[in-house]
């Protein structure tokens, strides 16, 4: 005879109709079988009483088959195995009243794990819906464990069945529910991680669910075994008050229920309990005693009605009788919560100047309240056999798909991390500028808003307002901001969002898109250098003599070097030298090649002290580059290799200098910049050289605004709207950032010179309440 500790206890608080009455003590044979048919009467009784027309043989069968399955094992209370099974399908029949087949599943779902029956066996017995559940169930038992992580598989297995089958994971609520109730006949330090395991996963998980009933049992058994002495003691405090608080509440709810009766709602008012662990985290939040707690007293008015309108007429003659605490007020009507909650809350001043919670909703919205996504547990049998879900119960699903999709490839430990903080996060209720509601995690930015609304508007954002004022776009959102976007065209996702976003939907856009724009731009790339290799002297070139050519230009292989070339910071003619140097078959063109690499190649800067000799080494090599833009100045203009510093971003018309770099050609600064006049004054002087712009450079130019202002109404928008304006400026990017009633913030824009950015200054301090517009310098 086998016995297990995987499965538990026995309530705290006994139902009559429940079998924990069952006794440990072993039974005679006669006994046994009277125990077996009183099980299954209460178990056939709950389902007749709570699902609409059940399949009682498919019942009573599956229960004959657990009771023969489980004959040989005892739990560790001493009761017969099967008596948890027909509890869990008492939980699954009476408080999350699901349907026949759930409770079918739930009669069976410890049979594969723990005898020799196969989901193969429950399927040709039951059907492909019960077999279904019940391998969901029993690949997940130790998903959750916070612990340990045993198997990805599991994980993967767990969405499939949510997908598939929400009843897998409300069996599963129904299974760890009892395992809590019977905890009692483990060992202390099983108690304590089978407790911690429930208030760290289940308890939020089945607040995700909607299942409040569920959630705040599993959080006060958990809290029992976790911390005994603080629950003894406020157990103990609200069991002295229990007749006090009921009288208090019977009157205070008196005038409330004569008065709706006139207005013709049937309603009822009755005392809310207060959750222990709930009770335990408000003393500690706030800092109070027992005592202070002012919503022990709390108050639940059910009105049966089905229009959601007279839930503000309740609210409105209980805040005639008692004065209400007006900040105390949410309305979770008109906003529901992501778990599908509604009810209008408030707190007022009762009889005697205490302070009375008061909840006030519909009776469907009750039953949601109490079990979430069981409540919206509608399934329509079709034509083929096969079930669809309502829409709100399809969320539900949804949100759990989305985390495991964001895991990608994750190791199990990281997932479980992934998914324990998506539990706990907390939301906050946003709204667009045409009022629409957006519920987004705590912490969410103008970026995560963006990508929310819809994923082109997450790829051009450059801006936000939050209640009409200019924010940067890492600024952390609040419940309640009114959040509008700012779009240009011309705009893409930075590389940068990625640190500030938190959202799965932004972070998985944006790596997205960062990876598309790298494929695209080595594919532009190797366009580039296939349309110029047709011009070359040279044999045909494989992928190894690509690579070749990329570690000899020090890129790590051809893509890198693809992506230089598509990116526009790799010449094409540079490449097309160096294949001509090795792989030409005209041995005078090879020669030749030869000679102009040598004169064109950029050496690594030696260790020597020598800084005249080394810019002299370099600029003599660097005579013979070809490039637009720049020519070095000294016998005669010569190109030269170059790239634009982006700590001052110089424009044509700027009067520029050239900084000698390592493998990197020269770097052009602004004459005025910080970070060549810290070098005139350092031994690297030697390195600056004269430059000048070329007359043959057309391409834009990127340049930083710096603008200041007063902080006003349609500021930001009123900025971009001038600047577009202007020869269709293309703008790159905003980050404003606004206190007080000021603003400051730096707009990078494409330019041709600095005759063109000069009249964009014009423009902008023109605009009402701007106060300074200057280069911006890094």
């Amino acid at each position: 005879m086998t016995v297990t500790e995987d499965h538990i206890e026995t309530q705290l608080e006994v139902q009559p109709e429940t079998l924990t009455s069952v006794q440990a003590q072993s039974p005679t044979p006669a006994q046994a079988d009277a125990q077996v048919e009183t099980a299954l009467q209460a178990l056939l009784q709950a389902c007749v009483q709570n699902i609409r027309n059940a399949n009682l043989v498919m019942i009573e069968k599956a229960f004959r088959f657990c009771v023969n399955a489980h004959s040989r094992d005892l739990r560790a209370s001493g009761e017969p195995y099967y008596t948890h099974a027909v509890e869990v399908a008492i939980i699954v029949a009476r408080e999350v009243r699901l349907d026949d087949v759930s409770v079918a599943a739930a009669l069976l779902h410890d049979v594969v794990e723990d005898t020799d029956f196969s989901v193969k066996d429950v399927k040709e017995e039951f059907g492909e819906d019960v077999a279904n559940i019940v391998d969901g169930v029993t690949k997940i038992t130790d998903v959750f464990k916070s612990h340990e992580v045993r198997q990805a598989a599991s994980y993967r297995k767990l969405l499939l069945s949510m997908v598939n089958d929400v009843r897998v994971i409300l069996v599963k609520f129904a299974d760890r529910l009892h395992n809590m109730r019977t905890l009692q006949y483990l060992k202390p330090e099983k108690q304590q991680r089978i407790a911690r395991e429930t208030l760290d996963i289940y308890a939020p998980f089945a607040h995700r669910f909607g299942l409040g009933s569920i959630k705040w049992e599993l959080e006060d058994l958990s809290f029992k075994y976790l911390n005994r002495e603080a629950y003894d003691q406020i157990k103990n405090a609200l069991s002295t008050k229990r007749n006090e608080r009921g009288d208090y509440i019977e009157a205070f709810a008196k005038p409330i229920k004569e008065r709706l009766l006139e207005h013709g709602l049937q309603c009822e008012i009755s005392g809310r309990a207060k959750h222990l662990y709930s009770i335990y985290n408000k003393m500690l939040k706030r800092d109070k005693s027992l005592d202070e707690i002012y919503d022990l007293f709390a108050v639940r008015i059910i009105l049966d009605t089905e229009n959601v309108n007279e839930c503000f007429v309740a609210y409105g003659i209980a805040s005639d009788i008692y004065t209400p605490v007006p900040e105390r007020f949410k309305n979770y009507i008109s906003v529901p919560k992501k778990n599908g909650y509604q009810s209008l809350h408030t707190t007022v001043i009762g009889p005697g100047g205490k302070k009375v919670e008061v909840q006030i909703r519909t009776r469907k919205m009750h039953e949601i309240s109490e079990r979430g996504v069981a409540a919206h547990f509608i399934y329509k049998e079709r034509t083929n056999g096969n079930y669809t879900e309502d829409k709100e119960l399809e969320e539900w699903a949804n949100w759990v798909r989305e985390i495991f999709d964001n895991a990608g490839d994750d190791a199990p430990e990281q997932l479980i991390e992934s998914f324990k903080l998506n539990l706990f996060q907390e939301e906050i209720y946003l709204f667009t500028p045409k009022g629409d509601l957006r519920i987004l995690p705590k912490g969410s930015t103008p970026v995560d808003f963006a990508f929310d609304i819809h994923g082109r508007v997450g790829y051009h954002c450059i801006g936000a307002k939050v209640n009409g004022k200019i924010i940067p776009l890492n600024y952390q959102l609040q419940s309640g901001d009114q959040v509008e976007i700012l779009t240009s065209k011309n705009q893409t996702p930075s590389k940068d969002w990625e640190r500030f976003v938190i959202t799965h939907k932004a972070k998985s856009s944006i790596r997205k898109y960062l990876n598309e724009d790298k494929r695209r731009r080595i594919a532009e790339g190797k366009e580039i250098w296939e349309r110029r290799l047709k011009k070359l002297e040279v044999r045909s070139l494989n992928e190894e003599d690509m690579d070749r050519i990329a570690q000899t230009l020090k890129y790590a292989n051809k893509s890198e070097l693809f992506l230089a070339l598509g990116a526009g910071g790799l010449d094409v003619d540079n490449v097309g030298k160096i294949a001509e140097e090795r792989f030409s078959g005209n041995p005078a063109a090879r020669k030749a090649a030869q000679q102009a690499a040598q004169q064109q190649a950029l050496p690594q800067l030696p260790p020597a002290t020598d800084e005249a000799s080394t810019f002299d080494k370099f600029t003599n090599r660097a005579r013979s580059e070809a490039a637009n833009g720049i020519t070095l100045l000294g016998e005669g203009k010569t190109p030269i290799l170059y790239s634009y510093a982006r700590c001052c971003n110089p424009v044509p018309g700027d009067d520029i200098v050239g900084i000698v770099t390592v493998g990197s050609g020269i770097k052009i600064h602004r004459r005025a910049c910080k970070n060549v006049r810290m070098m005139m004054d350092s031994a690297m002087r030697p390195r600056i050289t004269d430059v000048e712009w070329s007359a043959a450079d057309r391409q834009d130019f990127l340049a930083a605004i710096r603008i200041t202002g007063e902080d006003r109404t349609a500021m930001l928008s009123d900025i971009t709207s001038a600047i577009v304006s202007f020869n269709n400026t293309n703008i790159r990017g905003v980050n404003i950032d606004s206190f007080d009633s000021m603003f400051e913030g730096v707009v990078t824009v494409y330019v041709k010179n600095t005759e063109h950015l000069e009249r964009l200054f014009l423009k902008l301090k023109k605009i009402k309440g701007v106060k300074s517009v200057e280069r911006f310098e890094e």
